[in-house]
């Protein structure tokens, strides 16, 4: 059984203790043993980023460049194998899995473009004879916390900008889904990035973590993940005075107008709920059906989602893998159960799946409620699971008004085909991802990603935005 080492310094490092990392559709599967990071490697890690950094920032931005677009042709010549790994470890389909790599190609190349860009300002002078500009500089160190369900987009959309900037990093992925992101790390030594400009250190969040943002080297954090970790961490950095950026939950709605087309929107809400298992924080969590089609609709949704098929990843037929594990099924099944006693009615689903094919891993029948007042804990709280609440609005301006009525504020979705109650949306709704007539899940890398509300803190990732986190100015006045 392979062990996969943490990387500090240039060096693949095994010492100490190992955690297993296995498949969640077949828990007889390990799929490696990981080197289980401490407080202490942590240290290392940070360290040795902070020695590499000033060679790195000195390195010309189109030169740094050049080690992503390389090992970014990596990944692509290993795209069937890391899709492969990444269904064995998260258990998304192999089909969202190969999705989910070539993604993380264009990423790296996309903010590899960005190098031979990097925009900084050239303004006039109120004053004669003085050329005043402003160029950007990178911060230092930043840690780059990771989650399970994108375990390669995500660390690309975190590393990429990082490394492009100048920065070097400390990565620390989820410990349900570290070999996707480990990858990456190999495919960046083997592009020939210097040694400590990237450090992997995996194991337990709630350690190493902590030692993550208390590291003396450290400049700047970016987390994603949950609300209670994302807090946590804001109240550590903030002592600190870290940059941070926290990316974390949603309870993302998908309003249904009664002049939407009824299939298209029938198939973006099966989509947005079920895709990935609903295991996307941008994943539609509530239907909000305008009244007059409320019945209609409803049928519809349930009779698409009865036909999806539940199984292991690898299998073609498949339209939802398994959760990524005990503590998420666990989890699923408790809102599941909160949702019936709290008076919500079961429309499909609501069972963990049993028999052959399903003992060994962590399946949950594709779930809809219906009969969801907005003050149940099902649509309020984030389930990360394969279920959607299903809610009557009396019209337009109702709709709004459930679907800003939560905390949350990362994703939502209008079904309708008036275009001015589209605009009226976009200037109404609370959330920092929009999307009309498409699922509220499926985003592309060129544009700002992140919410709002408890959803987000900080700047933006992804898209040219994604530069000011990990970058800061430095302004220059001239006589000449």
């Amino acid at each position: 059984m392979q062990t996969f080492a943490n990387f500090i310094a240039g060096e693949r490092v095994t010492a100490g203790r190992t955690f297993e990392n296995r498949n969640p559709a077949d828990t007889s599967d390990l799929v490696g043993l990981f080197t289980r990071g401490t407080a202490a490697d942590v240290g290392e890690a940070a360290a040795a980023a902070k020695r590499a950094f000033p060679a790195w920032a000195a390195t010309p931005a189109p030169s740094r460049a050049v080690y992503l677009f390389k090992a970014a042709e990596v990944l692509e010549r290993r795209l069937e194998q890391l899709a492969s790994d990444m269904t064995r470890e998260e258990g998304k389909t192999l089909a969202e899995a190969r999705g989910e790599v070539r993604r993380s190609i264009n990423i790296f190349r996309y903010f590899a473009g960005e190098g031979a860009r990097m925009p900084g300002a050239v303004v006039p002078s109120e004053r004669e004879r003085v050329f005043m500009f402003a160029v950007r500089k990178p911060l230092g160190v930043v840690g780059l916390i990771t989650p399970w369900n994108f375990p390669s987009a995500i660390a690309a959309w975190k590393l990429a900008p990082a490394l492009v900037a100048g920065d070097t990093c400390v990565l620390k992925p989820a410990s349900a889904a570290p070999l996707s992101s480990w990858r990456l790390v190999e495919a960046l030594a083997e592009a020939g990035v210097p040694a400590g400009v990237v450090n992997y250190v995996a194991g337990p969040g709630a350690e190493l973590g902590a030692a993550l943002v208390e590291a003396p080297p450290l400049k700047a954090v970016s987390f994603t993940g949950s609300c209670e970790v994302g807090n946590h961490l804001y109240e550590r950095a903030s002592r600190r005075r870290l940059r941070i950026q926290l990316e974390m939950g949603g309870k993302n709605p998908t309003i249904v107008l009664r002049d939407a087309d009824i299939g298209r929107a029938v198939d973006n809400v099966v989509n947005g709920a079920f895709a990935s298992t609903g295991q996307k924080c941008t994943a539609t969590s509530r239907a909000i059906v305008e009244d007059g089609i409320y019945d209609r609709f409803l049928d519809a949704l349930v009779a698409a989602s009865a036909r999806l098929k539940v199984g292991s990843g690898f299998e073609a037929a498949t339209d939802i893998g398994p959760l990524v594990d005990r503590q998420q099924l666990d989890t699923v099944m408790r809102y599941i159960e909160t949702g019936v006693k709290e008076g919500a009615t079961l429309a499909l689903g609501g069972r963990r799946l049993t028999g052959a094919g399903y003992d060994r891993g962590y399946f949950v029948e594709p779930t809809i409620f219906t009969d969801v007042t907005e003050t149940m804990t099902i649509a309020r709280e984030e389930i990360f699971g394969p279920v959607v609440a299903v809610m009557r609005a009396r019209d337009f301006e109702d709709a709004i008004r459930i679907a800003n009525g939560v905390a949350f504020g990362l994703s939502a979705s209008l079904q309708t085909t008036n275009l001015s109650r589209a605009f009226e949306y976009v200037q109404q709704i609370e959330a920092g991802l929009l999307t009309v007539n498409l699922p509220s899940a499926g985003v592309e890398y060129q544009l700002p990603f992140g919410g709002t509300k408890d959803s987000s803190v900080g700047p933006k990732e992804q898209g040219p935005g994604a530069l000011d986190f990990y970058t800061d100015w430095k302004t220059v006045y001239v006589r000449y």
